[in-house]
This record gives C-alpha cells, sequence and structure tokens, in this order.
C-alpha cells in the first residue's frame, strides 16, 4: 500500500467547501505546533514520495510545497512546467497522465489552468491528489493560509468584515476564501472589482441562498468611505484568464490601493495578498503594521506542512 493512501473523509483537497469547523480546528492548532517547533515532525513523510505536477507557473506555492515535504523528510518528484515539457505536449491526456504518475508517488500535487482538473485527477488517480490550483475556480490550500493567518489575527474566522478588491470573476484565491468565510456566521463582504472582473453569478447566488450579506462596488473610493472592516484582500488582475488583450486592458489598473487609502482603514485591520503583486497595491504600503502577505507566504510552508501531516496520520488510523 502507498504512504499515504487510507484518507477519509480528507483523502483528496479539492475545494474550500470540503473544510469543515473540526478539520480547520485540527490544522490550525497543528500549524501553530510545527511553526513555534512544540512537535518533531522530521521524519513525517519518510519514505514517501509526492509528485508536483504543475501546469502553470508558481512560485511560492511549489516552493513552499516542496520545501514542506523535505522537511517532513519525504522526498519529491517534479515536473515545473508541465504544459511545455511534459508529455501534455505531445497530446496526452491529463487523465492518462495522473493513472501513469499514481503509480509513480504516493500522492501528487496538481496545479493545473483547467477549471475542472482536480476532479478529473481524481477520478483517475489511486493516490491522494491536493489541488494546488485549478484554473479560475479553486486553490483550497491557499485558503487554507489565508484562514490561519486570519485566525491569527483576530482569533476568529467569525463576525468579520471581509473587501476583496481586484479580479473577483477569475481570481481562484478569493473564490475558495469567500466559499470558507460564507460557512462562518455574521461575516460580510464587500467585493470591489472593475465592471468586467465582478463576482461570478454563481458566487452571488450562493451568498444570497445561504443568507450571507455582501456589497458590490466598482470605485474604490465609494467602497472605502463605507467599509468599518477587518480584513482587506487585495488581488491582481489575472492576465493569464483573459480571452482577449481588450478584456484585460479594460481591467488593467482600473482599481489601486494606494498610500492614501491607509488612513481609511481602522487600526486593528490587516491587509492580505496571495502574490503576485503587480500594480494593484503600493509598495510604500509594505512597511504599514497592518500588512499580512508576506506573512502569509511564510505561513504557508507551515499550513502545508500541517496539511501533509494530517493527510499521512490519517492513513495511519
Amino acid at each position: 500500500m502507498n504512504v499515504i493512501q487510507r484518507i477519509s473523509p480528507y483523502r483528496h483537497i479539492i475545494e474550500s467547501q470540503q473544510f469543515d469547523k473540526n478539520y480547520l480546528d485540527k490544522i490550525l492548532k497543528l500549524t501553530d505546533e510545527i511553526k513555534n517547533k512544540k512537535i518533531d515532525v522530521s521524519s513525517t513523510l519518510k519514505g514517501s514520495v509526492g509528485a508536483l505536477l504543475f501546469y502553470e507557473a508558481s512560485t511560492r506555492t511549489r516552493l513552499s510545497f516542496e520545501s514542506a515535504i523535505l522537511r517532513l523528510g519525504g522526498s519529491f518528484i517534479h515536473t515545473e512546467n508541465a504544459r511545455d515539457f511534459s508529455s501534455s505536449i505531445k497530446g496526452e491526456t491529463l487523465s492518462d497522465s495522473i493513472r501513469v504518475i499514481s503509480d509513480y508517488a504516493d500522492y501528487i500535487i496538481l496545479r493545473h489552468f483547467d477549471d475542472d482538473s482536480s476532479k478529473v485527477a481524481v477520478k483517475h488517480s489511486n493516490i491522494p491528489v491536493i489541488n494546488a490550483g485549478s484554473g479560475k475556480e479553486q486553490h483550497p490550500t491557499q485558503t487554507l493560509i489565508d484562514i490561519y493567518t486570519i485566525f491569527q489575527s483576530f482569533g476568529r474566522l467569525t463576525n468579520l468584515n471581509i473587501m476583496l478588491i481586484g479580479d473577483l470573476a477569475h481570481g481562484r484565491t478569493c473564490t475558495s476564501l469567500i466559499y470558507l468565510l460564507a460557512k462562518f456566521p455574521n461575516n460580510k463582504f464587500c467585493f470591489v472589482s472593475p465592471d468586467n472582473c465582478r463576482a461570478r453569478p454563481n458566487m452571488t447566488m450562493h451568498l444570497k441562498n445561504n443568507n450571507v450579506l455582501f456589497a458590490e462596488h466598482s470605485s474604490l473610493e465609494q467602497a472605502m468611505a463605507e467599509f468599518d472592516g477587518d480584513v482587506l484582500y487585495v488581488t491582481r488582475v489575472q492576465k493569464e484568464r483573459f480571452s482577449s488583450p481588450s478584456e484585460y486592458l479594460k481591467a488593467k489598473s482600473q482599481i489601486i490601493f494606494k498610500y492614501q487609502h491607509l488612513s481609511k482603514l481602522k487600526e486593528q485591520a490587516i491587509i492580505m495578498h496571495p502574490l503576485p503583486r503587480v500594480d494593484e497595491i503600493d509598495h510604500d504600503i509594505d512597511t504599514d503594521p497592518r500588512v499580512r502577505y508576506f506573512e502569509q507566504t511564510k505561513n504557508g510552508l507551515y499550513v502545508r506542512m500541517a496539511l501533509l501531516k494530517m493527510m499521512y496520520d490519517s492513513m495511519k488510523k
């Protein structure tokens, strides 16, 4: 049997909706223990091999997963740009690639440009699959990082006012975060985006159906005037997701969080960004004590270590 084989109900990590309170409580606690070196996890994945299959460019996600595996005592095989340097370029389907790779490793970490890629992978894999980004749909491990960072700051995941700025139509980090935070009582959302990057109808309908309050704006100034919030979550306009250059140019640089906007944030608020950034947030803001985006990237290592350890531990039960 593969090292990480029997995992239920979290055999596969596919979307943020699958996380319940019990799971989040455990991963938040374990992440703290790993980050503060309260437990020794250096041999957790000893003897295991992970396959990192990345069809899209990545820096933080790929390197933090690789570092997490090594720090847990495991090893990995990978293709950094599978879209151009794997059998994909010869026309091999994702399903065939997954069938083959699942015989070479104990778990697969997949990043892919198709929205349904992780769900396709699950159907054809005999080992666990972790979604490291699927098209514009989901990025569940980034959401765990975001949740951990928010919890560190407020000690809660309820009664939060969250403003999300940027490309809400294509930004998978926003989609995953909204779905998860919408599960918690009394959370409210404010969406600020260019008109062609507004939150998709299925997302707003989900919020309405679950009686979650939200507002939508195309003007950051207007939104900031009304916002008395806790979390400001900024994202870049997703150039690679647009169907044409003209559509991208309609959205590019339309909404920028600037230094002067800081005065409109309350002292206890935090500023987040999943990175990379382009021009949607001023670099002058980086020294503000409310900034958390570099802390987010640091937390990525520890959260992904906790995630992998929980997968392995569940196999032993």
